[in-house]
């Protein structure tokens, strides 16, 4: 493998801590074949056209106008079919290993979720995070595995229904992609937090900027302060949150943000000094993770996104308002926001459209 691939094989695995933190999805993309990819995804476009904000009535007046075509704010937009989306979750669990568990509600919630968007036409790497307590439609199930209903509740609960393993991740795709108007999803990587401290310590640690006191769970982590983060504090920067405060997670996913942008840099400086660093982080986090991205998907495209930018700019989050609910925090997505931001990551305009 030349030296490219092998830089990119640990931003795989990199971004996998990030959610632990986003490791499968940007190897995950130069891994799998469109082919492949395609096969595992419910869905093969978004259905905007359903929306209110969709302002198209073209249909009648123009005779080339595509059914999955949008109308937003006086453009024409086509979905992308050439990206590939996957969903990255953290889950609640300690667990030194992925366990399965008994049908019911024990699977473990996703206190993290980001879709990690692959776009080979202007080479680039986005990430959306989606804040853990949106109140969407969420598929309720018995200890029999048995489809009950459906209700509205926090999108991280979905999860926990099932056995924890592929069965709690296949529902957990479909909230997402349902969230985001049936939203094709490739592939998804779940890993439990227990992961945190090995993929922050492989990369040789991640420097930030403590933007709250946090020093309840480690006095390193003081407000302001610069920090380089090891071992347990970086478990402690991406997962505590005082839940007596009034959107604690809000907070929590702003220090995520600032954490993946640190971890993609020091992950490209570990892979330029050890060309094995990513084979030693995958082989020492693959007991506390459930994927369905095979090693062969993973082989296939490895040569082909060795440009792929990311910035800043690239995280960007799903604006919405977080109320409280007696014990329980619920945000409620702004879905003009919504509908913007899948426009803007996943669409691409159309010109010379009446």
């Amino acid at each position: 493998m030349s030296k490219k691939g092998r830089v990119f094989l640990i931003i795989w695995a990199s971004f996998m801590t990030v959610i632990a933190l986003g490791l499968v999805g940007f190897e995950a993309f130069r891994l799998l074949g469109k082919s492949s990819l395609s096969t595992k995804s419910a869905t093969t476009t978004p259905m905007m056209a359903q929306s209110e904000y969709n302002t198209a009535q073209t249909e009648s007046r123009d005779t080339n106008w595509q059914s999955d075509w949008v109308r937003y704010e006086g453009k024409v937009y086509d979905y992308n079919e050439d990206i590939t989306t996957f969903l990255i979750m953290g889950i609640d669990k300690d667990d030194e290993t992925v366990i399965k568990m008994d049908e019911g509600t024990e699977g473990g919630q996703a206190d993290a979720l980001f879709l990690l968007v692959l776009n080979p036409h202007d080479q680039t790497v986005k990430i959306v995070g989606i804040n853990r307590n949106s109140m969407t439609d969420v598929d309720i199930y018995d200890e029999y595995g048995r489809y009950q209903n459906t209700v509205v509740a926090q999108i991280a609960t979905q999860h926990g229904f099932g056995n924890g393993m592929e069965e709690s991740c296949n529902y957990q795709v479909k909230a997402v992609s349902n969230m985001f108007y049936q939203l094709p999803i490739h592939g998804y990587a779940a890993i439990n937090m227990s992961a945190i401290p090995i993929i922050n310590d492989q990369v040789g640690g991640v420097d930030v900027t403590v933007p709250e006191d946090l020093t309840k769970w480690d006095k390193k982590l003081v407000k302001g302060s610069q920090v380089h983060l090891e071992g347990e504090t970086a478990y402690v920067f991406l997962r505590a949150r005082d839940m007596s405060k009034f959107a604690s997670n809000d907070a929590r996913l702003e220090r995520q943000k600032q954490y993946i942008t640190g971890f993609i840099k020091a992950a490209r400086e570990t892979a330029s000094d050890n060309a094995n660093a990513a084979v030693e982080l995958f082989s020492a986090i693959s007991s506390k993770m459930v994927t369905n991205i095979t090693a062969d998907e993973i082989s296939y495209l490895a040569p082909y996104i060795t440009s792929y930018s990311f910035d800043t700019d690239d995280l960007r989050m799903v604006k919405g308002e977080t109320r409280k609910n007696g014990e329980f925090e619920e945000f409620y997505v702004d879905e003009e926001d919504l509908y913007k931001t899948i426009i803007e990551v996943f669409y691409e305009e159309i010109d010379n459209v009446g």
